[in-house]
């Protein structure tokens, strides 16, 4: 039984706050350079079908992630929902400066909690990460506009194997000791499985009642969907998700994309959870990926529709029908 007295099969219109994050996990992986007039509409369908957090792009260098080299421009033309945050992703103070001049609602800050692989992927010391992270935060809490850390690797590491739980939360106390009030515990290349999430998930909430914790999980290994119900059971509710399931990380070779939104909401909402989103419009924002970066997306929804999509019944029905009844 979860803490809210119900199991977790019963959703019983319990509150999922969905965050989108496939304009930027998923867009900076793709070959082809979506045009930004494309990425604002894009946009513009998360923010009518409901979602309640959109990632909307990445304030890193140009040279760094072209694919993201309109950062600006996409935050600044996008329409606002209200009820809807917008955030990036913001690597050091030159992005915060960027990002914050654009009217971006949060800035989302990064690092790992496995040595090895934040020096792989940031370039980085931990230390020199935190550093730079806390100089960020500092010009956030100044300009008023708030901040989340995504922890990467917080449910194992490819290089590293398991992180320890008193690892992990050494740096959560960090960056709530800074005054950080939301914090996202990333699955970054699939390790997590739900007894473990489970676990980590009620000990984290249990720890930081003050503190917003949002779950990131990938599906390389198929436990996608598994660990959002794990999670929801222990107590959260806020997940990043990935329009058409894309994205990937590029120091993981075959890491899949992030749990796929339309997938989780369909599953949710059959459940009985309010996940606050237009499945349709979410779903028909998702097909129109393909045209837009160049192949098939992961989603099964985009494949095989909604559960009550029904078919036609074959061509020959009636005859079939006449057949069988004059046997």
């Amino acid at each position: 039984m979860s803490m809210q007295g119900h199991t977790v099969w019963q959703g019983a219109g319990r509150r999922i706050h969905m965050q989108e994050v496939g304009l930027r996990d998923g867009l900076q992986m793709e070959k082809a350079f979506v045009p930004t007039a494309d990425k604002i509409a894009l946009c513009n369908a998360l923010s009518a079908a409901g979602l309640a957090k959109i990632e909307v792009t990445s304030f890193t260098s140009p040279t760094a992630i072209p694919a993201l080299k309109d950062a600006e421009i996409v935050m600044r033309e996008i329409t606002r929902r209200p009820g809807t945050v917008y955030t990036a992703l913001v690597p050091n103070l030159r992005g915060a400066e960027r990002a914050i001049e654009s009217r971006t609602d949060e800035l989302n800050l990064v690092m790992s909690v496995s040595a090895t692989h934040n020096l792989a992927n940031l370039r980085m010391t931990q230390e020199q990460s935190f550093a730079a992270l806390a100089q960020v935060v500092v010009m956030a809490q100044d300009a008023q506009v708030a901040v989340n850390v995504s922890l990467s690797c917080v449910f194992g590491c490819p290089m590293e194997g398991d992180v320890a739980e008193t690892d992990v939360f050494g740096w959560v106390q960090r960056f709530v000791d800074l005054g950080v009030r939301g914090i996202t515990l990333c699955d970054t290349t699939g390790m997590a499985y739900p007894t473990q999430v489970h676990q980590l998930t009620a000990a984290a909430r249990a720890r930081w009642p003050g503190v917003e914790f949002t779950l990131h999980f990938h599906n390389t290994r198929g436990m996608g969907l598994a660990n959002v119900l794990a999670a929801i059971d222990a107590g959260a509710d806020r997940f990043d998700a990935s329009l058409g399931g894309l994205g990937g990380c590029p120091y993981a070779p075959g890491a899949s994309g992030n749990v796929c939104s339309e997938e989780i909401v369909h599953a949710l909402q059959l459940m009985g959870y309010d996940a606050g989103v237009d499945l349709a419009q979410l779903v028909a924002a998702a097909q129109r990926l393909p045209a837009l970066i160049g192949h098939d997306v992961p989603s099964q929804i985009v494949k095989a529709g909604p559960r009550l999509a029904l078919h036609p019944v074959p061509a020959d029905f009636e005859a079939i029908r006449a057949r069988a009844q004059a046997r």
